[in-house]
């Protein structure tokens, strides 16, 4: 048996390999004597757990056993299991999976390949299949985004008119293409390719017919598309092809001496003069929502890429392109197997048993990184000329003045020169001293990020330098900058050094992480086998490390440039971001739509792929809509995005030029953003518990409510609600009202106690919840503990975690155990942490709070623990502690309330707190 390797930690990824593979290395040998690897004839299946099989084929007989970007560890304890041959079958049973595989039947099909499981009552049969060229049939309509998408060219909803889930957007450059294959051609002739399009006045300011060009049969034809009108109207041309009977590749592609920059909605080949036909709505998918590169432009719900988890109870991983990961952290290319078949995937078949989905996901992909303390706090952000005058004697006096707690400022764009694009120093009309202005938001306690868009001008200053580091291979780029600007290809090791390298004179002065804002530079990374979004995201990640912090990336994710949704051409996806990344998702507007979808968002992205860490534009980034005037929310929708906000993995408040400070708001709105801002703050030991174990576990801070109550249709339609750890339900408030609103509310089975007003529901039962501006449908699960800092602080860095009140939650048994460590840097990894375990038992009332374990630097010697005993029907006749009767605490009958304050005591005692009804 192999031993399990889980707390391991990925070298440093700073510069790839030649891009030549490396020489093959079969495994067959090893094969023979691996206790979880089945070999029969050309295909290896490798059981890693009992939910969770390899399953590789490799005509050449050449397997892989070399980690790859996605999967970085194979070393689980081997399950125990069974596998036999009958009548040509291969059958191999784990007790959770039975899969059958017809020997000497080729590659893997839907045909030759089953696995048998079961999804909640439900007997399934699943049949993978592996990435394939997307077929559309003669006659048939089909969607765009559902064909191959290559070079730039990715799905995208935020215009209106489109049929399905979206449409094919960033057709802007050689060589972004649609591609699919034609299949049931009736015989040799010519025949219409027909596409539906919209062509408007675009990035590149024109307003003209544009072409494209469509490639069939061999041959490559130039097509007209006149203007639509707006971006919103669609129209359909039309193209005389030759193929030949059966099946033919087609392509509609921005080729060398197009005009491109249109919009794709569907595809159809038909008979010439034939009327377009209507595209074949697809079937409804039973997954449970994936990923999204961002949520630009979106004012509402916007499609996703699928994920993992799927109510059919499986998914496949198919991982067959991804780069190898070398020791080194580089990359190298797979082994071409002399173009012999070669497939390599990862069969999840969880059932309903969402969370060891999430287990294996992360057993397989490694960990997720563990963010910084201070980042679960509050960031402040907008995009607005600022100058250090501004925050020194405006911006954060006013948050130190309205006791409003701040832990991150994020600089936008504006900072920089000679341009405010792309610049690569301060502009020092804002900032005249930036060492002077760095060294004063230290001794604030705040953690500063800038803004970077990854070009860079002639213009600027340290162009001549960055061009030589990268040997002169930078790349003239399309920007919005003033000037010519160039690009960087991050999988050349010479202008991945020279891109980074720029950043180096600014951390040194004392920035503590960057903003990868990447919506509208061509920079890229060529190499295949790796997503873009994840390759410099890898790098960030590396850096901050390397540089003795708690590295991480801020920026968008899972894909590459302008890639909204994902896709196939980008095989590493979203599954590696985990151990990076915490995910900006762009630029939304302010609406109560998209204030909706991303409380769903967030659930499902998390959920979907074991990325813990997303960030939402708290209050919408753009300035006006239906709901904003002049960059001002309506104060009723101000005020519940920070109430999501307070209870989201990062809060970010930010905006275009708009506010988004709660005392740019009337009074109601403005109490309950500082308080809900408040809160967040005190909720950091929780929080910060909840990314813990997330990197441990793989499951996520917010959790989609199936996760834990899969066998409930309400976990699934009651779609907005999710769980803060399985402690906290939460309910945002998604329409309007200033005054009283109602938000009904799915409550699981068990006991549930509102948070604000203490009244105690049993489910699962749906009930009308009413809140003003000063609450929100918020609840704990009976037995529930829910560690927050008691005393007010304005931020993390600079403060100990000696006062700690514990939210418990009576009508059932509960634990809870509290992480701490230094906040910051790698060493928790050798051990610099400490737990501290709480545990409530409800026959006795009595909460025990046990001996820190573990120890850190700074770590406190004595804390004040405040319990707060929730639904307590009546006043106690006794409290004690460690048995002795005690006279300081309080009873609330209005929320049924019972407060005992213990006062210091040594962290290495244990002390257990109850109650006598």
């Amino acid at each position: 048996m192999r031993a399990r390797l889980l707390a391991f930690a990925l070298p440093p990824l700073i510069a790839l390999s030649a891009l030549t593979p490396l020489a093959p290395t079969s495994s067959a040998t090893a094969a023979t004597t691996r206790s979880d690897v089945v070999r029969d004839g050309s295909a290896r299946f490798e059981v890693l757990s009992p939910t969770l099989i390899r399953t590789e084929y490799a005509a050449d007989g050449v397997f892989e056993d070399r980690p790859t970007f996605n999967a970085v560890n194979r070393s689980m304890p081997t399950p125990a299991f069974t596998t036999s041959v009958s009548g040509g079958v291969r059958t191999i049973t784990t007790g959770k999976l039975t899969l059958r595989y017809v020997e000497n039947s080729g590659p893997f099909t839907p045909e030759n390949l089953s696995i048998a499981l079961t999804a909640g009552s439900t007997a399934v049969t699943a049949r993978p299949a592996w990435s394939t060229t997307p077929t559309c049939g003669y006659t048939s309509g089909c969607e765009a985004e559902g064909l191959s998408l290559s070079g730039g060219a990715a799905t995208a909803s935020d215009h209106t008119g489109y049929t399905g889930s979206g449409f094919v957007a960033g057709l802007n450059s050689p060589p972004a293409a649609i591609s699919w294959s034609a299949t049931g051609v009736p015989a040799t002739g010519d025949y219409a390719l027909q596409f539906r399009y919209a062509n408007s006045t675009g990035g590149d300011g024109l307003n003209t017919t544009r072409t494209m060009s469509v490639t069939a049969g061999g041959a490559t034809t130039r097509v007209s598309l006149p203007v639509t009108g707006s971006w919103d109207t669609w129209a359909v041309a039309s193209t005389i092809v030759h193929l030949t009977a059966g099946t033919s590749p087609l392509s509609v592609a921005c080729a060398t001496g197009d005009s491109c920059n249109v919009n794709i909605d569907s595809v159809a080949l038909t008979p010439v003069g034939a009327a377009y036909p209507t595209p074949t709505a697809a079937a409804p998918s039973a997954n449970l929502g994936g990923y999204r590169r961002s949520l630009d432009g979106q004012s509402g719900p916007a499609p996703m890429a699928d994920g993992l988890l799927d109510t059919a109870g499986w998914h496949l991983l198919d991982d067959t392109s991804t780069a190898l990961l070398n020791a080194d952290g580089t990359i190298t290319q797979r082994p071409s197997h002399s173009g012999k078949p070669y497939q390599d995937g990862y069969f999840f078949g969880y059932g309903h048993d969402y969370r060891q989905g999430l287990k294996d996901l992360h057993d397989l992909t490694g960990p997720a990184v563990l963010l910084p303390e201070w980042a679960f706090g509050v960031w402040n952000s907008r995009y607005y000329a600022y100058s250090a005058a501004d925050y020194q004697n405006s911006v954060i006096p006013a948050f130190r003045s309205h006791q409003t707690p701040i832990d991150a400022q994020v600089i936008d764009t504006d900072w920089k020169s000679p341009n405010a694009w792309d610049g690569w120093s301060w502009n020092t009309s804002l900032f005249p001293n930036p060492q002077a202005f760095m060294n004063w938001t230290k001794q604030q306690g705040l953690a500063v990020a800038l803004n970077v868009h990854p070009s860079i001008t002639e213009t600027d200053p340290h162009y001549a330098q960055a061009q030589a580091t990268a040997g002169g291979a930078l790349a003239v780029g399309s920007c919005l900058s003033p000037t010519t600007c160039h690009v960087f290809d991050w999988s050349d090791p010479k202008q991945l050094k020279a891109y980074l390298d720029l950043h180096t004179p600014l951390e040194q002065q004392g920035v503590r992480t960057w903003w990868l804002d990447w919506c509208c530079d061509n920079s890229q990374a060529s190499a295949s086998g790796v997503t873009p979004d994840t390759w410099i995201n890898a790098q960030y990640a590396a850096r901050g490390d390397a540089a003795g912090l708690r590295g991480f990336a801020f920026s968008r994710a899972g894909s590459g440039y302008q890639d909204y949704t994902g896709s196939a051409v980008y095989p590493s996806g979203p599954w590696a971001e985990h151990r990076y990344t915490l995910a900006f998702t762009g630029d939304t507007s302010p609406t109560w739509d998209m204030l909706s979808f991303e409380s769903y968002f967030t659930a499902r992205e998390s959920s979907g792929i074991g990325l813990p860490y997303i960030t939402h534009d708290i209050g919408g980034f753009y300035a006006d809509s239906a709901y904003a005037k002049n960059g001002h929310d309506n104060d009723d929708l101000y005020a519940r995005w920070v109430q999501l906000g307070a209870f989201q993995p990062v809060l970010r408040l930010h905006s275009n030029h708009g506010d988004r400070l709660p005392w740019n708001y009337g009074a109601a709105a403005q109490a309950s953003a500082e308080k809900f801002l408040r809160l967040r703050e005190a909720l950091v030991p929780y929080s910060y518990t909840l990314a813990k174990q997330a990197q441990d576990t793989g499951l996520p801070m917010v959790r989609a409510l199936y996760l834990n109550y899969p066998e409930s249709p309400e976990a699934y339609s009651y779609d907005r609600e999710y769980l803060y750890g399985d402690n906290v339900l939460v309910a945002p408030v998604t329409t309007p009202g200033s005054g009283d609103v109602t938000t009904n509310v799915w409550l699981p089975p068990g006991s549930w106690t509102d948070w604000f007003t203490g009244k105690t529901y049993t489910g699962p039962a749906t009930v009308p919840i009413t809140t003003d501006l000063s609450t929100m449908p918020v609840f704990l699960r009976s037995g529930g503990i829910v560690p927050t800092r008691s005393n007010y602080v304005d931020n993390t860095v600079q403060h100990p975690l000696d006062q700690v009140t514990l939210d418990v939650a009576t009508g059932g048994n509960g634990a809870f155990s509290l992480y701490e460590d230094a906040g910051e840097g790698n060493t928790y990894k050798s051990g610099q942490s400490a737990t501290t375990p709480t545990s409530y038992a409800d026959a006795t009332h009595t909460l025990t709070i046990g001996a820190r374990q573990g120890s850190y630097p700074g770590a406190v010697a004595t804390r004040t623990w405040t319990i707060k005993f929730h639904d307590v029907a009546s006043a106690p006749s006794s409290v004690t502690m460690n048995g002795n009767r005690v006279t300081g605490y309080s009873y609330d009958p209005t929320t049924s309330t019972l407060t005992v304050a213990t006062g210091p005591l040594a962290t290495a005692q244990t002390v257990t707190i109850g109650y006598t009804s």
